[in-house]
């Protein structure tokens, strides 16, 4: 399944991949040395294969109170390397002490990517928190299949909201499979270049991606844009309570 998932992603234009199994005590029991090895062998493979896709290493992180150890010893790891830490809280609640963890983290010099918080079953009563986050400086990660439909329409309501509200820093595949959890950007690029631009699109597609794989500061990566870009921004005042009841009857 790895060769059909490297050949889908490369028919979709995609070029670089950053290999990101979870990592869970008791549950995934993945570690950085085996993500590294297991991505290099890979890698090998495609090579000779002929398939031209580029392979990182990295890791979905759970939420875990060892984070800092665990990134100082190896055992957990960053996107190729970088500062940047993908994140993945718990679905059906909100961690206690989430800000905490961040904080940490943000001290000791990491940038967390909150993974596919559109997916997230709570982001509805705590949407004011996710806001505060990234105000923070903790980065969103949205998932390609949720602007497209593929999760239904509650995720693809909040994906769109982020997107329309400047909350938005990256989309990426989180691809698991061939059939139901597809390699594919394209169609989700597409539509956030007809909601907020050609320029905010490759921001989110490219730039800031590759800023993240090349270890670049996010001072000196392209800022989030007004929460007015999108087109189908929010009215302020009454037309614009209306046109949001409107969309959350739709997610619905």
């Amino acid at each position: 399944m790895s060769f059909d998932m490297a050949r889908q992603a490369c028919a979709d234009g995609i070029t670089t991949v950053v290999c990101t199994p979870h990592i869970l005590p008791t549950v995934y029991e993945n570690d950085g040395p085996d993500i590294k090895a297991s991505v290099a062998l890979l890698q090998q493979a495609l090579t000779t294969e002929g398939i031209p896709l580029q392979l990182l290493s990295g890791a979905d992180v759970h939420v875990v109170p060892d984070l800092l150890s665990g990134l100082g010893d190896g055992r957990i790891i960053t996107l190729a390397g970088s500062r940047y830490l993908l994140l993945e809280p718990p679905h059906h609640v909100m961690p206690p002490k989430l800000d905490d963890s961040i904080f940490r983290l943000q001290s000791a010099g990491y940038v967390a990517i909150l993974t596919h918080p559109e997916r997230l079953s709570w982001i509805e009563a705590q949407f004011p928190i996710i806001r505060r986050m990234v105000h923070k400086g903790v980065w969103m990660q949205l998932t390609a299949g949720s602007l497209t439909g593929r999760f239904g329409k509650g995720p693809r309501y909040w994906a769109e909201r982020m997107l329309d509200e400047g909350l938005c820093h990256v989309v990426a595949t989180d691809a698991h499979n061939v059939s139901t959890r597809p390699p594919h950007l394209a169609s989700a690029r597409a539509m956030v270049e007809q909601r907020l631009g050609a320029a905010e699109a490759s921001n989110i597609f490219q730039v800031r991606p590759r800023g993240v794989i090349d270890d670049v500061s996010p001072a000196q990566l392209p800022p989030l844009p007004g929460r007015e870009l999108g087109h189908q921004s929010v009215t302020r005042g009454w037309k614009g309570l209306a046109q949001r009841i409107r969309m959350r009857i739709g997610a619905d």
